[in-house]
């Protein structure tokens, strides 16, 4: 099983190489061997060669420098979700993936065009949140935080529905992306690392067979607290 860690060294913010980190981990306990292979700016990707896909969160500067290099594995990546092998893109990095980003300063930036949502980037202005977000594919809810400086529109295929923070938008109570097996979202925490029960759902689309869940006890624990905890003036 190999993972694939793109744009590892410029979309890095809060600490989400650890989500790629855990799940590594889960899936050598559970018996499946696993590498995590590192590609940036330049490199040469093919899609087929991985199980796995995940891009972290940037600077918007550094969304934008991203996103032309990516355009150019577009292709390879649309067949990648097409063939319902699975994804995760967290904070604004699953922005890209739509239509248009239009910064702060009225510049609008083409995106790969997967889906037809715009995202619009705020003057200036950062929104932060702690965050509880529930959805249909997991029993229990996702915890963290969200930090960011922008508002979507034109989703369809929404992946949370928000009981605390922040929605794609000030009129909606829906956040993210989830199309076939490919997930995008602006939680961060890191999102794997503070769910562990989100962990195992994503080994599960990876591995056959049991997983072993033995390295996320503690982290099943903080998880409890931490939903306890932003559910009391919730």
């Amino acid at each position: 099983m190999k993972i694939l860690h793109l744009y590892y060294d410029i979309m890095n913010l809060y600490g989400d190489y650890g989500n790629v980190s855990v799940l590594e981990r889960l899936i050598a306990q559970s018996g499946t061997d696993c590498e995590v292979v590192k590609k940036s700016l330049g490199d040469n990707v093919d899609f087929n060669d991985y199980g796995f896909v995940f891009i972290g969160s940037g600077t918007e500067k550094n969304q934008k420098l991203v996103l032309e290099d990516f355009k150019r594995l577009a292709d390879g990546f649309k067949a990648y979700v097409e063939a319902d092998k699975p994804a995760l893109l967290t904070g604004n990095s699953f922005e890209m993936l739509g239509k248009t980003i239009t910064d702060c300063d009225g510049g609008e930036h083409s995106g790969l065009g997967m889906f037809d949502f715009t995202v619009t980037e705020q003057n200036k202005t950062r929104m932060t949140a702690d965050a509880i977000f529930e959805c249909d594919f997991l029993d229990r809810p996702l915890v963290g935080f969200v930090n960011k400086c922008s508002q979507i529109t034109g989703i369809t295929d929404h992946a949370f529905t928000v009981k605390r923070g922040l929605a794609d938008n000030e009129s909606d109570k829906t956040e993210g992306l989830k199309y076939k097996n490919l997930i995008g979202t602006h939680l961060t925490g890191p999102v794997v690392v503070k769910n562990p029960h989100f962990a195992e759902y994503l080994a599960s689309l990876l591995i056959s067979g049991e997983i072993n869940s033995e390295c996320l006890e503690l982290a099943k624990k903080g998880f409890e607290v931490t939903l306890a905890e932003l559910s009391k003036d919730n």
